[in-house]
């Protein structure tokens, strides 16, 4: 894949914004980022994320974080702070305290109310299935609810019994009196109030009705003073609705909907339905799995937050639709982790190194630099008869090509000396378990004379080396395009089971031994690696694999 340029893409929103702020529409922008509590944030809400907070940020205004927990079956407190510490994670921090659609279900109440009175709502006793069926279709319009005419007094009396409790879940709804026949689906007589006995993670058993997603939001917009309510292109068809109760309502405010096409990412699923099946399903190890894309997940990744700020900039906000390359994020990543994260050197799979003619019980501290173009000091290797390489380094009948360690060959030792291979120690069964090699003392930081070696390849001391279990964690869908299978099946065919390898007994550098969760480096020739989130401990680490060097799977 090309390498793209990181700039800040197209973004047609800023141009409304900075146009409204310019005529004195408004005085101050005020977005908001309002996530159900039903899940963990995904890499899509990234966009958002930025996108409403960035616009804030940009243009000396404020963004709200806002629940929208109108669906408390679904909810979870363990949601809610998942994503509060994935926004400040992200570098964002909403205005004030975080807000509830809850706060608002008193008004929301009252505002049903306003709304039978004024002839604009009722009570209907239709089933899910017989509303379902009276509603028509793309092609056919709906038919009137025969309790569409209640009288007033009726519909306030059995709205008042449904608060109260009296029914059960599913037996009777409040719908707004719109048009049963209009070309909008959404403006078909839609339900504002649904019965449902379930207790609220904010207001306890005090509601057993609770408002549905279109009558919150654009009355929580409006109470908030919100002055760009920013969503996807799929409620670009719920805009006439949401301006129809603003129309009818005395709203303090008039917030105005715009509509974004939302991040489609090849490889990946985003489908919160389909994420948590993943979990409950044990298909991973939690939404927060490394092989997720939760921010949760790119977090214990290894992926930092200036990384996704950046595949966000750079994929633009606009409302052509289309599906991302996710080599673009791992792009990102790679280009900020070159930069920033040290390197060092761990082998993950060792072979046992004797330099016969390096003096016994001799210890050389050699100093390495800690990155190749930046100033982060240096870091000390302790160089002895005894190392550690790589066991695929060594090979007895090379293939073409092969630029490492062959029976008499030489290769250099990074940041060290040039050594032979001279025998291979073999156990019973025909595998090599240590190599015999002797060393050319003149090589330490230059080249032999007479002869070029063209291989250097990374090693650890044997002794001071600290073991380590490495995770390889790659792509979770080996389809670009995981929600098709080719047989008819599920998403779940399209999982990759080399997603994830699990190496232990791996030997890192020790400076590597203290590494704290969540410190970066890369590993030569090896990769972009994170001390794991939750599983590191200063000793006994455990390094994720970020990312590899190059594009893997590209062509």
């Amino acid at each position: 894949m090309s390498k793209p340029t990181v700039e800040k893409a197209a973004n047609f929103l800023r141009a409304v914004v900075q146009g409204d702020l310019e005529s004195g529409k408004h005085a101050a922008i005020v977005t908001r980022f309002p996530p159900e509590p039903n899940g963990y944030l995904h890499i899509g809400h990234a966009k958002s994320i930025c996108l409403n907070f960035g616009l804030a940020e940009e243009f000396g205004g404020q963004c709200n974080l806002r629940f929208d927990d109108t669906n408390p079956a679904k909810e979870d407190q363990e949601y809610i702070d998942a994503i509060k510490s994935d926004v400040q994670w992200l570098g964002f921090q909403w205005a004030g305290e975080e807000r509830y659609a809850s706060n608002y279900f008193e008004q929301l109440h009252d505002w049903a109310v306003h709304l039978i009175n004024a002839g604009k709502a009722y009570v209907c006793d239709l089933s899910p299935e017989e509303a379902r069926e009276y509603r028509g279709s793309l092609t056919e319009p709906g038919k009137n609810s025969p309790f569409r005419e209640r009288s007033v007094a009726e519909n306030l009396d059995l709205f008042a019994r449904m608060k109260a409790g009296e029914f059960p879940d599913g037996a009777r709804a409040l719908r707004a009196k719109i048009d049963m026949a209009s070309p909008n689906m959404n403006l078909r007589d839609p339900i504002l109030y649904r019965i449902r006995h379930a207790h609220h993670h904010q207001t306890g058993d005090k509601w057993c009705i609770y408002p549905s997603y279109d009558f919150t939001h654009g009355q929580s917009d409006a109470l908030e003073g919100i002055t760009h309510s920013i969503c996807t292109l799929e409620f670009e068809d719920h805009r006439p609705l949401y301006e129809w109760f603003l129309e009818n309502l005395p709203v303090p405010a008039q917030p105005r909907q715009y509509e974004f096409a939302r991040l489609n990412l090849n490889y990946t699923i985003t489908s919160k339905r389909k994420l948590k099946q993943l979990v409950d399903e044990n298909h991973v190890a939690g939404w927060d799995d490394p092989r997720m894309s939760t921010l949760s997940g790119y977090r214990r990744r290894g992926y930092t937050p200036a990384s996704i700020r950046t595949f966000c900039d750079m994929i633009g906000v606009n409302r052509a639709g289309g599906v991302v390359d996710v080599g673009m994020l791992e792009f990102a990543i790679r280009d900020d982790l070159d930069a920033n994260a040290p390197r060092a050197m761990c082998v993950l799979k060792p072979l046992k190194v004797v330099i016969t003619n390096y003096p016994e019980g001799q210890v050389e501290n050699l100093e390495l630099p800690c990155h190749p173009k930046q100033d982060m000091g240096v870091r000390v290797l302790p160089f002895s008869r005894e190392i550690y390489i790589d066991a695929s380094d060594f090979e007895e009948v090379p293939p073409a090509g092969f630029k490492r360690l062959i029976p008499g060959g030489e290769v250099r030792l990074r940041g060290s000396y040039v050594i032979r291979a001279d025998e291979a120690i073999k156990d019973a069964a025909g595998n090599i378990v240590e190599l015999r090699c002797s060393y050319d003392e003149n090589t330490l930081g230059k080249n032999p004379e007479g002869r070029k070696v063209k291989g250097v390849i990374h090693w650890v001391p044997a002794a001071e080396s600290v073991e380590c279990e490495v995770r390889l964690y790659d792509r979770l869908f080996k389809s670009a395009n995981p929600e098709k299978s080719e047989d008819g099946g599920s998403f779940l065919d399209n999982i990759n089971p080399e997603s994830l390898q699990v190496l232990t007994g791996c030997r890192a550098e020790p400076s590597l031994g203290n590494a704290a969760a969540e410190d970066r480096f890369q590993f030569e020739r090896e990769g972009y690696f994170v001390a794991d989130l939750k599983d590191s401990k200063p000793g006994l680490p455990v390094f994720n694999r970020t990312v590899t060097l190059r594009d893997s799977w590209g062509g």
